[in-house]
């Protein structure tokens, strides 16, 4: 049997129209099997047991939750960033009462973090209110957005009100079509979209229609590649330093000490442009620099003695109700006449 608080806790107030963000104001409603604690001297709630949280559309689901919260600051006035000492024994609110604020998530054991369109997975996740940004960390660390999923070994980083995500430690991002762009670090920037009337520091795409009051799908504009970066179409692989990649054009840039290789040739240069559409990749000349290349040719197809032809059959050696014919250096006797 589930357990259900609903949580009517103010968040910060943030724009609208971001994926997995869970900054803005509103209720929570806190789910779960094994029960709910509230801890008033410590200004917390605790969910057990396959618990959930839903704000608005966007979901987090663990083995427990914890959300920590404080009194709502006056308006106009900065929250602090972590709950005052109390004395024993004085009150801490309530949390349902709508006079208090979150502050601060904590997500522990089979973490899943969704909306309608985008998801997050690992162990652990803690999403801080007041700094908006959530880190995600463990095993099995991955978030996806429309058609490309990105990964990563040592943690994942979102910030929604600057619209990017962070993947450190053996970063990818798999694009459609077994195409890959890998790196040290990853920085993965998404689209604004359903934000009506919000500031756009860059261009954005026409906002998407969907379900009112809930986000939008967060698409990947760009992502920008750190350390022992890696580009890999079906036909070749792109190695270089740091790189630039557009799921918008499939388009990307890898710089630095590149070397393109496709079987047993490479190509090495500073500066290079793939198109992950076509699988073509090609270097780009910069002033001042060399291209330096190693070509393998292709070696030709040849019948040698014994061998079959492509495509075809050996000949025999004694052609039916004949006599086989004499090889380039072969001499044969005049055949004697009666």
């Amino acid at each position: 049997m589930r357990t259900l608080l609903v949580l009517a806790l103010l968040l910060p107030a943030a724009a609208m129209g971001q994926a997995l963000d869970m900054t803005r104001g509103g209720p929570v409603d806190v789910t779960a099997e094994d029960g709910i604690e509230w801890r008033q001297q410590e200004q917390l709630v605790i969910a057990r047991g396959n618990a959930r949280a839903v704000r608005d559309g966007v979901t987090i689901e663990a083995d427990r939750l914890i959300a920590r919260y404080r009194p709502r600051a006056a308006a106009g006035t900065a929250a602090p960033a972590a709950p005052a000492a109390r004395p024993p024994g004085a009150g801490a609110g309530d949390p349902t009462s709508g006079a208090s604020e979150i502050w601060r998530f904590e997500a522990e054991g089979n973490v899943r973090i969704h909306t309608a369109t985008d998801r997050a997975n690992g162990d652990r996740a803690v999403y801080d209110i007041d700094q908006a940004v959530m880190v995600i960390t463990g095993r099995d660390l991955w978030l996806t957005a429309t058609d490309n999923r990105v990964t990563a070994r040592d943690s994942l980083e979102y910030w929604p009100q600057r619209r990017m995500a962070v993947a450190r430690g053996g970063a990818v991002v798999d694009a459609p079509e077994s195409r890959r762009i890998r790196g040290d670090t990853l920085v993965a920037f998404f689209l604004e979209e359903g934000a009506a009337g919000a500031p756009a520091p860059r261009p954005v795409a026409p906002p998407t229609p969907g379900t009112p009051g809930q986000p939008q799908t967060g698409r990947i504009e760009r992502v920008e590649a750190y350390g022992n970066v890696e580009v890999r179409t079906t036909a070749e692989v792109v190695r270089g330093e740091r790189a630039v990649y557009s799921p918008v054009t499939s388009l990307a840039r890898v710089l630095g000490n590149v070397r393109i290789t496709r079987g047993e040739n490479q190509l090495n240069g500073n500066e290079a442009i793939v198109n992950l559409a076509t699988g073509v990749a090609r270097l780009v000349s910069t002033p001042g620099a060399r291209v330096q290349g190693l070509i393998v040719p292709q070696s030709e197809d040849a019948t040698l003695p014994g061998a079959t032809p492509p495509g075809g059959t050996r000949p025999p050696a004694t052609p039916p109700g004949g006599t086989r014919p004499p090889a380039a250096n072969e001499t044969r006797p005049p055949e004697r006449r009666p």
